[in-house]
Formats: structure tokens, sequence, C-alpha cells
């Protein structure tokens, strides 16, 4: 297929951890627009998971529109991030004023992503001319309300008297109201050990990746996650990956540093230092899922998250219920159906290293001198200058930086 991801737009997708919101409001924490949107993207996957299992025979439910929304959503608001919501809600509710605003907005992308062909540019410009409230767009802006109510519990604890909290809850509440016919929506709200989940998941806003090295931008591991779910996922359709692998590898992305939230992010020297701590880590995270994770969601999951969760630079495919290792090319060249629910792991793992050197890179790029970000841009390159992975070429990738 005629679609590549341009050195630009990786580059750009980063601009969210740059981004500061509430930033009128008293923070006891910075919160970030990468880390909001990726938040967004777990609930997201919470809700729909409840109405996939709810709608067997619902046709407008879909995993890749949710996927797609969710990156067109993130477009937009990397550029229209200044905008306060109130702002931007009235700009919406004219239709001449807003299809202005989102022409604009697509002018300020094309040049980033254009590379990505000329179906997906048509398929971000329809997103937002055409309004249609179907349960896809519902469950993404209840997602997005949770993830922002989540935030303003923080800034209202730090400042409950503070100018606007009032009003800013009573907008919150009049929004909620909105997504009350969303069945997860009515489960998370019934249910303490989901919104636990959910809780859980929004801690790894505030365990930073290079926790030992000073950066610009500091991103967070939930923040990491969505950047490796998005680029797996644009990866996916270079390669003309089937549904099903195109949403297994997002969300192998989206969830493949959870347990990270209960063991902390353990930089590679330390894994790699002593021969065979890294399994020992990967065993105590495996136990760690299995007491403090599992539980808090039903057990119909339980076989996905450890599919994102376990081996998940392993690529697989699904053999009569059984999960069979398989190589990418493999998989491309006979299993890729969705019947056979494959999963590249090894294409998630090689975006997982390049979010690692996107770091390094653009940290040294904002002038940070550290001898551990030059070397780990040095390593990562040298180990991927001739390397190939699921049929696409990281080693031109990397000769772009």
């Amino acid at each position: 297929m005629n679609i590549r991801i341009s050195n630009e737009l990786l580059t750009r997708i980063h601009d969210a951890a740059y981004m500061q919101r509430w930033n009128d409001q008293i923070r006891p924490v910075e919160l970030t627009e990468l880390d909001k949107q990726a938040h967004k993207m777990i609930i997201a996957y919470m809700l729909g998971k409840f109405e996939e299992e709810n709608g067997k025979g619902n046709e407008r439910f879909n995993w890749i529109d949710i996927i797609e929304g969710g990156i067109f959503e993130f477009l937009q608001r990397l550029i229209l991030t200044d905008l306060k919501p109130q702002v931007f809600y009235r700009i919406k509710e004219n239709e001449t004023g807003y299809a202005e605003l989102n022409d604009w907005v697509y002018q300020e992308l094309k040049e980033a992503i254009s590379p990505l062909g000329e179906e997906f540019c048509r398929r971000y410009r329809a997103y937002f001319l055409n309004a249609a409230d179907n349960i896809n767009r519902k469950i993404l802006g209840a997602a997005h309300f949770h993830a922002t109510n989540w935030e303003f519990d923080i800034i209202q604890h730090a400042n409950p008297r503070g100018y606007g909290m009032g009003d800013i809850e009573a907008d919150l509440q009049a929004r909620q109201e909105e997504y009350c016919d969303v069945r997860g929506v009515k489960e998370l709200a019934l249910h303490p050990q989901l919104r636990s989940f959910a809780n859980l998941c929004g801690l790894l806003r505030f365990q930073l990746r290079w926790n030992h090295v000073y950066r610009v931008p500091k991103t967070s591991v939930l923040g990491h996650m969505l950047l490796v779910a998005m680029v797996s996922y644009l990866f996916s359709l270079q390669i003309g990956a089937c549904q099903k692998r195109c949403v297994n590898n997002y969300f192998t992305g989206l969830f493949h540093d959870l347990p990270e939230a209960l063991t902390r992010d353990i930089i590679s020297p330390v894994k790699h230092s002593v021969p065979g701590l890294d399994s020992l880590i990967k065993e105590y995270e495996k136990e760690q899922m299995e007491k403090e994770v599992y539980g808090l969601i039903p057990d119909d999951w339980h076989r996905d998250m450890k599919m994102f969760t376990e081996n998940e630079f392993e690529s697989v495919i699904d053999m009569d219920g059984r999960m069979e290792a398989m190589s990418s090319d493999d998989i491309s060249r006979n299993f890729n159906q969705d019947r056979f629910n494959p999963r590249d792991g090894e294409l998630v793992k090689a975006v997982d290293t390049l979010a690692a050197f996107m770091e390094a890179y653009l940290a040294v790029k904002s002038g940070i001198s550290s001898r551990d970000l030059e070397q780990a841009q040095k390593d990562i390159k040298t180990a991927y200058r001739r390397k190939t992975v699921a049929g696409i070429n990281f080693g031109e990738i990397y000769a772009g930086f």
C-alpha cells in the first residue's frame, strides 16, 4: 500500500508531551495532553469491551472506528490545544465556523499526515465533517469526559474554592448525562473495581520515562504507551494488516507497559545487567498482574489483557484456540486474516524502541546534553541500521534523523 509514516509526523505527535492542561488553574502535578489522550483511550477500551459483549449484532460498533477516531481527535488537539473547552464547544455549535476551523487544522497537519495516503486523509477530514452520533463516537466522548473528570478531581482537591471550580463541576456533570445510554458508563458507575482499574492506569501518568536523566519534553509511561499504540497502528496500515491484526497491534501498544504500574519503569540496562534478571522481572510482573489487576476487570477480558501484557513482543496467531508464536513475515504471507486473530509483537517492540529513540533525540534537539541520551541514540540507530521488521524498513526511518 502507498502509505508511510513521515519523520515529521513522528516528531509532531510527541508535541503533545509539551502541552500542558489546566494551565490556568493551581495544579499539584503536571497534566499533559499526551497523558490525557492516553488515559482516554484506555477508558475507551473499557467502554468498548462492554459494547462488544453486549451487541454482537450491533454492526455500528467497530474497534477500528474507535482507534482511528482517537487518532483523529489526538491530531486535532495537537493544533487546538490552546483553545479553552468553553471556546471550543462554542465554535462547534456553529457548523460553518467549525468546518472552517477544521479545514485550517488539516492544512496545518497536511504535510505531516499526507504520506499516510489519500484514503487516510479522506477519513480524517470526513470524521470532523460528519458529526453522526453513533456508538463509537459516544464511547470516545464518554472516555474523554471520564479522563477529564479524573484530572478535575485532582485540580479541585488542590483548590476547592478556586475561581470557576463550581462552573467547571456543573459543566462536567451536565456532560456526563450525555453518555448515560452507553452501557460501559453505567458499569463504571456501578462497579468500584472497574474505576480502580482506570485509576491504576491513570497512575502511570506520574511514572516518568528515563527517570534518571533530565529530559525535555518529559514523557510518562502512560503517554509512551499511547505513542507506541498509534504508531503500531499506522505501521499496521502500511503493511496491509487485517482488521484484527490492526486492533491487536494497537491495544498491545496501549497496554504493553501496564505491569509497570505495579513494578515501576525498570530501564533496559538494569534488566539486562544480570543474566536471567529480565525473565525474573517478567515473572514477577505476571504474578503482580494476577494478584492486583485481573481481579479488577471481568473474566472475559483476561485473555486479551494477557495477550497485551505477557510476551507482548512476540508475534502470535490463534490456532484453534491456542496462541502460537510465528514471525510477522509468516503472518503476512499466510495468516493475515481476522479468523487467526494475529498480533505483531515484533512490530510493537520495534516501535517501542523507536519511541525510546525519539525521546532521546528530541531531548538532545531541545539542548539537553547527556551521555546517556547520546549513547542511546547511537546504540539504537546501530541496532536497526539494516533492520526490516514486519515489512517496515526501520533502517530507512532512522537514517532520516
